[in-house]
């Protein structure tokens, strides 16, 4: 097999990263691709750093044996806590959900006042803080967690006019819509499922940057660069590993993915 030919590998902490998922899968669908879902783990978002830290490195180590060419930490709390450890410590491209995220904000603001939504570790994380000013020191970054919005998702409870999604909603972005931001970043890879609903309730004149969006393009980027782009013309495959309840997680996954899963294997990384 060729470095070329060997797949990506995805880790996310459940399926959440599923979203990065089908963005990757649709911007290079001659790829094969590797998703690990840390179900028994999950969630990131109330661990400590050392501890996500060394679930991302189980997660990896795992993903290489499989000899994946790129890994992809499709989680915003990985991201932030681990993605420089890991970038550091193996010899593989390494993209994260943050940096590409922080990178359109950026570009699309125009009054250089962002927002960050996100799970409690990310936001306490300052991840997309220190990578939007690292790219504009001008920018003003404002930050509200949302912790409930991963428990309406994986229920499947989307519809922006769903009276429970709107009102949890407006709860928590109340604040930021008074806050002047002209652009928001939607920092937890279940986030994208409510899209629709953060639309409505921040209004047309806010731009919604989609980190799974970004870090498919920053993916596709980085295998050009690599000279790692799999030639072909032949459709991907993609195998799902999970590490708890296979059967929750080919539910949920298909209402993310609107297909059905049934190549999902449950696996032990403890």
């Amino acid at each position: 097999m060729t470095d070329a030919q060997r797949p990506i590998g995805i880790f996310d902490s459940g399926v959440g990263g599923l979203t990065v998922f089908r963005e990757i899968r649709r911007a290079l669908p001659d790829e094969d691709i590797i998703y690990l879902g840390d179900t028994a783990r999950v969630p990131y978002g109330i661990r400590s750093p050392q501890t996500v830290l060394k679930y991302a490195t189980a997660n990896t180590n795992f993903l290489l044996r499989q000899q994946v060419k790129l890994l992809v930490i499709a989680c915003n709390t990985a991201s932030a806590v681990a993605a420089r450890t890991l970038s550091l410590t193996y010899a593989m491209p390494v993209v994260d959900v943050v940096l590409p995220g922080a990178q359109r904000a950026a570009a699309v603001t125009k009054n250089r006042r962002v927002g960050v939504i996100g799970t409690d570790a990310t936001v306490r994380s300052g991840a997309y803080e220190q990578a939007l000013q690292r790219i504009d020191r001008d920018i003003s970054v404002h930050t509200r967690s949302c912790p409930l919005f991963v428990p309406l998702v994986e229920e499947g409870w989307c519809a922006p006019d769903d009276p429970v999604v709107a009102l949890t909603v407006r709860r928590y972005l109340a604040g930021l819509k008074d806050s002047g931001i002209d652009t928001l970043v939607l920092g937890c890879t279940h986030y994208p499922m409510l899209k629709d609903a953060i639309r409505r309730e921040m209004g047309a004149g806010i731009a919604l940057v989609d980190s799974a969006e970004e870090t498919a393009r920053a993916t596709s980027a980085v295998l050009e660069q690599a000279g790692l782009r799999r030639a072909g013309g032949v459709r991907g495959t993609d195998t799902f590993f999970v590490t708890d309840i296979p059967n929750r997680f080919a539910e949920t996954g298909g209402r993310f993915l609107g297909i059905a899963l049934s190549n999902v294997t449950l696996i032990d990384i403890m």
